[in-house]
């Protein structure tokens, strides 16, 4: 023992756990009246905000939610889920987002492998929240949030109420000055994100209180925030705990402006009215802005900065962008890295590439987070560096803060994934001479579609229910509005016949809409000599 261990322990005095519920308690402290949340004809200022998530908190821990357990949320990008990712936290709940996109038997998986306690539901998803609920063994408390910003010219998206309680009774039953609990540990659980489900059910992601908190600088820096910055919100708060941002905002005391749906006038509108200098996205947000209708448009003297963390975005989309007044940053990251833990620092002497090779220097993933402890690519096999000659390929690992826990209740796909004390991404890439890393495939076969993950296996899978489907093998083909959509190869049983209609209708009847193919390719399928499918050979006939 040294001398720099002798009288100087962790103490309340000099150790707080980290959390970024303290990032909304210095906000309201610091700046209460400023506007932190815009939604519809809704303004909220950061002491209303404090004060109403530790109004939810107080009343959960009234309706007896405990430390530890689950509160699960199906919202859209309204005002109650920024409370939520707040609230349930600060009684020491974990938090669980739905995919507003998913079929009710995932939903219901999701459901009983958290052990949800209570479940707030927007009444745009209460139609399959309700079938859920009937497949599921869980018997949560049911919350309806009714949104009064619903948007009028819409009712038909407006479901019914299915739950005993609305959310707005609910929060009033809370003490706006409860004194919300720092977590014990910063260790200790602050939400949990579902991967896709490449195999099997989908594995619980469980993020901590440390690496939210860390998140909050880490995108603060990575997105260039300034004090005060405005926020649109394009991105699902469900995606990554929409790559932590609602917890990032208070660091710079920004403005959260919510948005339902992303439709192009109205981001144009609030892009101009509201000031906003920060969106995040998929390809898919960025071609709905440049492809809009001019009576759609809007115009603004702000530079907007868009992260993007799909599929890289074509060429033409980037000068798109650029011209339109954004300033497109590319990210990187998994939902077991609480989103984005990679961004393309982008240097000045870049500024005078044109052309094809600006486009090449922007799809690169990039370089770690600042709150990223390591990034690298490996020979998986020998837990050995790949040289870093931007041709040798390997897979993509993590290793810090802001990497999951590991897998609720799946200790071997947890172990699997740190094995030799490295996060496997599943991703391959290489390693440029100067540190940048680029994705070349991904081991796994997704495809990400629109922002959202989705599995070929799955997506074969169902096509293989069908009785005259012999073989099946889905890629990803780009696409300059979605980023990538599912493209499927499909080699018949002989004798046998079916038309590509028929084939999509079995595929919806059987998966998200989202996550049926959108072409189907009859051919035979090249394999091996061991029948293995070769889909690098079908890759190169999508582009």
């Amino acid at each position: 023992m040294g001398i720099y261990d002798e009288h100087l322990d962790r103490n309340a005095a000099n150790y707080q756990p980290l959390t970024p519920l303290s990032h909304l308690a210095r906000a309201a402290l610091v700046f209460p009246d400023h506007t932190a949340i815009i939604h519809g004809s809704l303004r909220r200022s950061y002491a209303e905000f404090y004060a109403r998530s530790r109004q939810l908190a107080s009343a959960l821990e009234r309706r007896g939610i405990a430390p530890g357990e689950t509160v699960a949320v199906m919202l859209s990008n309204t005002p109650a889920m920024l409370e939520a990712h707040h609230g349930v936290p600060m009684c020491g709940a974990v938090l669980l987002s739905i995919n507003t996109r998913l079929d009710a038997a995932i939903i219901a998986f999701q459901l009983d492998h958290s052990e949800t306690k209570i479940v707030i539901v927007d009444r745009e998803f209460s139609g399959v929240m309700a079938e859920a609920l009937t497949l599921a063994s869980v018997k949560p408390l049911v919350v309806d949030y009714d949104d009064p910003d619903f948007p009028a010219d819409a009712p038909a998206r407006k479901g019914a109420l299915i739950g005993s309680l609305e959310y707005e009774a609910l929060v009033a039953e809370g003490d706006p000055a409860y004194e919300w609990r720092m977590p014990s540990d910063e260790w200790d659980a602050i939400s949990l994100n579902y991967t896709s489900g490449t195999t099997g059910n989908p594995k619980g992601v469980v993020y901590h209180h440390r690496g939210a908190a860390l998140m909050g600088y880490g995108n603060v820096i990575a997105a260039g925030m300034g004090k005060h910055p405005v926020y649109l919100w394009t991105l699902p708060m469900f995606h990554c705990n929409g790559w932590c941002f609602p917890w990032t905002l208070a660091v710079q005391a920004g403005t959260h402006v919510c948005l339902r749906w992303v439709r192009a006038k109205a981001m144009f509108d609030a892009i101009a009215d509201h000031g906003v200098t920060h969106l995040c996205g998929a390809p898919i947000v960025m071609s709905t802005l440049i492809n809009a209708p001019a009576a759609e448009k809007r115009d603004f003297t702000q530079t907007v900065t868009f992260n993007t963390a799909a599929a890289p975005p074509p060429q033409a989309v980037l000068a798109g962008m650029r011209d339109a007044g954004f300033e497109v940053t590319h990210l990187y990251g998994l939902t077991e890295t609480y989103g984005p833990a990679v961004v393309n620092e982008w240097k000045r002497e870049w500024e005078a590439l044109e052309g094809p090779e600006r486009a090449a220097q922007k799809a690169r993933q990039g370089v770690r987070y600042t709150v990223l402890e390591d990034l690298t690519v490996m020979n998986p096999d020998t837990m050995e560096k790949t040289p870093a000659d931007g041709e040798t390929i390997g897979e993509v690992m993590f290793r810090g803060n802001i990497v999951m826990r590991g897998y609720l209740k799946n200790p071997e796909a947890s172990a699997e994934a740190f094995r030799g004390g490295w996060f496997h991404s599943g991703d391959l890439g290489v390693m440029h001479e100067d540190g940048y890393i680029e994705l070349k495939d991904r081991a796994k076969d997704i495809i990400i579609s629109g922002g959202e993950n989705i599995s070929s296996i799955e997506v074969e899978n169902a096509l293989y229910q069908h009785p005259a489907v012999q073989t099946a093998a889905v890629v990803a083909k780009p696409d300059e509005k979605w980023g990538e959509t599912p493209l499927a190869f499909v080699e018949l049983k002989p004798g046998r016949e079916v038309t590509a209609d028929e084939l999509m209708e079995h595929c919806r009847a059987r998966l998200a809409r989202y996550k049926c193919p959108k072409e189907i390719v009859f051919a035979e399928i090249p394999k091996t000599s061991t029948g293995k499918v070769q889909k690098y050979v079908l890759r190169k006939m999508t582009t």
